[in-house]
C-alpha cells in the first residue's frame, strides 16, 4: 500500500510540473509579442513637420531585435549656440530618448586654434570602430572628413549642411537644407514689418540687417532668399548685410548689430551666425530700437526673456528632425540608398520653415501674418523658384546685395 501511495504521489507531482512549464507567457514576454514589423519611412515629401523640439518615435520590433545604432556626433564648435548645433543635439537627444541610439557629442571648439583638433579627433572616433555613423557638419568639416572617409570605407558618416565632395565617398551621406527658400519667407516678412511704424520700434526708414557668420556660399544662400523675399515684397526697402568671419565671436556680431542701427537706422535684424548671431541679439534689446529674428531653431524659446521680447520669429534649419528622417529610413532599410548622395531637404520635406506662433502672431499685424504664409504656400507649390547661392557661377547674390546696401 505504502508504495502504491508513493507510485500515485509521485504521478501527481509530475503531472503538476507539467503544467507549470507550459503556462501561457506572461504581457512582455517575447514569446507571446504579436508579430510586428517596422512601418515603412516617410518619403521626403513626408518628412516629420518643423518643430523646434523633434520627437522619435520608439522603434517597432520587427522578426529580429530592433536595432540600436551607436552615434558619435562632432561639433566643429560648441553646444549652446541656441540655434544651429543645439538643433543637431535635440534630434539626437531624442532618438536616444525613443531608445533606437545610443550617442556621444564632442564638442571639438569653433576656434582656429581648435581646428587641429577637427581632424585628429574624426581619425580617433572612425580608427575605434566602436560607432555605426559618425556625424559632424558645417562647411568647415568636408576635406577633414573625406580624407578620415576615404581611410575608413567601412566606417559610415553623415555631413548635415554640406554639399562638397558629394558622391565621392561610397560611405558619406550629404544633408543639405533649402536656406534659400527660409531665407524667402524671412525677406518677406522683414520687408512687410519695417513698413508697420504703429509698432514698437519700427521707425521711418524702411531698412533691414542681415549679421552672416561667414561669406561662405551656404551663408550666402540664406541672403539670397532674403534679399529676393524682401525685393518681391517691397523694392524700397533697404538690406544691411555684414559678416562676422567666426560663428563664436558675439561681441563682434554686437558691435556690426549696433552699427546697422545707430548709423542706418535698421529696425530688425536676422542673425545667421550662430552663436555669433547672439550678440546681434543683445545689441536689438539693449538700444530698444531693433527686432531680432533668430535662425535655425526657434530662438524665442532659448533666449534670455528680455531678448526672448525683442525675437519676432526664426527660420527654420531643422538639423535634428533630419537626423530623425535619417534614421526612420535606417531603421526601413532604405538608408544605403542614400549614402554617397546628396539629400536636399526644404518646406516640403520639413527641412526648413519660420515660426508662426508666439511673437509673430501677437506683434506682426494680421497682413504681415498673411504675407509670409500666402509666400509660404507658393514656394511650396513651385509657383515661387528662390535664387540660390549654392554652385551659382554667376554671383547673382553678391549683386543683389550691392544693389540694396542702404
Amino acid at each position: 500500500m505504502k508504495k502504491l501511495i508513493a507510485l500515485m504521489l509521485c504521478l501527481v507531482l509530475a503531472v503538476a510540473a507539467f503544467g507549470c512549464n507550459n503556462t501561457p507567457a506572461t504581457e512582455g514576454d517575447p514569446t507571446d509579442a504579436p508579430d510586428q514589423t517596422q512601418t515603412e519611412a516617410p518619403e521626403a515629401t513626408d518628412a516629420p513637420e518643423a518643430t523646434d523640439a523633434p520627437e522619435a518615435t520608439e522603434p517597432v520590433e520587427g522578426d529580429g531585435e530592433q536595432k540600436v545604432y551607436n552615434v558619435v556626433s562632432l561639433v566643429n564648435g560648441n553646444l549652446g549656440d541656441k540655434s544651429f548645433f543645439d538643433s543637431a543635439e535635440s534630434g539626437l537627444k531624442a532618438l536616444q530618448d525613443a531608445g533606437r541610439i545610443t550617442y556621444k557629442t564632442i564638442e571639438m571648439g569653433g576656434t582656429d586654434e581648435d581646428q587641429p583638433k577637427w581632424l585628429e579627433t574624426l581619425y580617433e572616433v572612425a580608427e575605434s570602430g566602436e560607432y555605426d555613423l559618425i556625424i559632424c557638419g558645417t562647411y568647415q568639416m568636408p576635406d577633414y572628413l573625406q580624407e578620415v572617409a576615404t581611410a575608413y570605407p567601412d566606417q559610415k558618416f553623415l555631413i548635415y549642411d554640406d554639399t562638397t565632395h558629394v558622391g565621392e565617398n561610397a560611405n558619406v551621406v550629404n544633408f543639405s537644407y533649402k536656406q534659400n527658400d527660409m531665407g524667402y519667407l524671412v525677406g518677406v516678412f522683414a520687408a512687410a514689418m519695417t513698413s508697420q511704424t504703429s509698432v514698437a520700434n519700427i521707425n521711418e526708414e524702411k531698412v533691414v540687417g542681415f549679421v552672416g557668420g561667414m561669406d561662405s556660399p551656404v551663408i550666402n544662400d540664406f541672403l539670397y532668399g532674403f534679399l529676393q523675399g524682401v525685393q518681391d515684397t517691397d523694392p524700397e526697402v533697404k538690406v544691411d548685410t555684414r559678416y562676422v568671419n567666426s560663428y563664436v565671436d558675439a561681441a563682434t556680431a554686437k558691435e556690426l548689430a549696433l552699427s546697422m542701427i545707430n548709423d542706418n537706422a535698421c529696425d530688425i535684424i536676422w542673425g545667421v551666425a550662430g552663436l555669433s548671431g547672439n550678440g546681434a541679439a543683445e545689441a536689438c534689446e539693449e538700444t530698444g530700437k531693433s527686432w531680432f529674428i533668430g535662425v535655425d531653431s526657434d530662438q524665442e524659446l532659448t533666449l534670455p526673456d528680455n531678448q526672448k521680447a525683442i525675437t519676432l520669429t526664426s527660420g527654420l534649419k531643422n538639423i535634428g528632425q533630419s537626423l530623425i528622417w535619417f534614421f526612420d529610413k535606417w531603421d526601413a532599410g532604405e538608408a544605403d540608398a542614400l549614402f554617397g548622395t546628396q539629400v536636399n531637404l526644404g518646406l516640403n520635406e520639413g527641412g526648413v520653415g519660420i515660426v508662426t506662433d508666439k511673437n509673430f502672431t501677437t506683434v506682426a499685424p494680421q497682413e504681415v501674418q498673411d504675407a509670409v504664409l500666402a509666400a509660404q504656400e507658393k514656394v511650396a507649390s513651385g509657383e515661387i523658384t528662390v535664387p540660390t547661392a549654392i554652385g551659382d557661377e554667376t554671383n547673382g547674390v553678391v549683386a543683389l546685395r550691392d544693389s540694396m546696401q542702404p
